[in-house]
């Protein structure tokens, strides 16, 4: 028989999610919004079913847009049951535009 190696992973029952960063106003917090393919159970058709998870976030590393890897844990609080495992793609941040199109003058003033 082969010997194993001290390096194998230590397999864990805790799940584990991929989902979409919607808020991280919060400290150390996250929400997390998950998006899964279902058929529906009548017509078949393929549905989106989205649901929001907290997790925390202990270096407030994730930001809005992030998509991110998150575990199972204990409750960390009344919403909070999951951990930020890692960030999977970090998003490109986006300059704020200038709406009135940067002339500073309001629409009304201009005539």
């Amino acid at each position: 028989m082969a010997e194993t190696t001290g390096q194998a992973e230590k397999r864990s029952g805790r799940k584990i999610l991929i989902g979409s960063v919607v808020s991280n106003k919060m400290q150390k917090t996250i929400v997390v919004e998950v998006t899964r393919k279902k058929a529906h159970p009548l017509y078949g058709r393929v549905i989106s079913i989205r649901k929001k998870f907290y997790a925390h976030d202990e270096k407030n590393e994730a930001h809005t847009g992030d998509t991110v890897k998150i575990e199972e844990s204990r409750p960390l609080s009344k919403l909070k049951r999951w951990t930020l495992k890692e960030i999977v793609r970090k998003t490109a941040l986006v300059a704020e535009v200038d709406v009135d199109g940067g002339t500073g003058v309001n629409a009304r003033d201009a005539r």
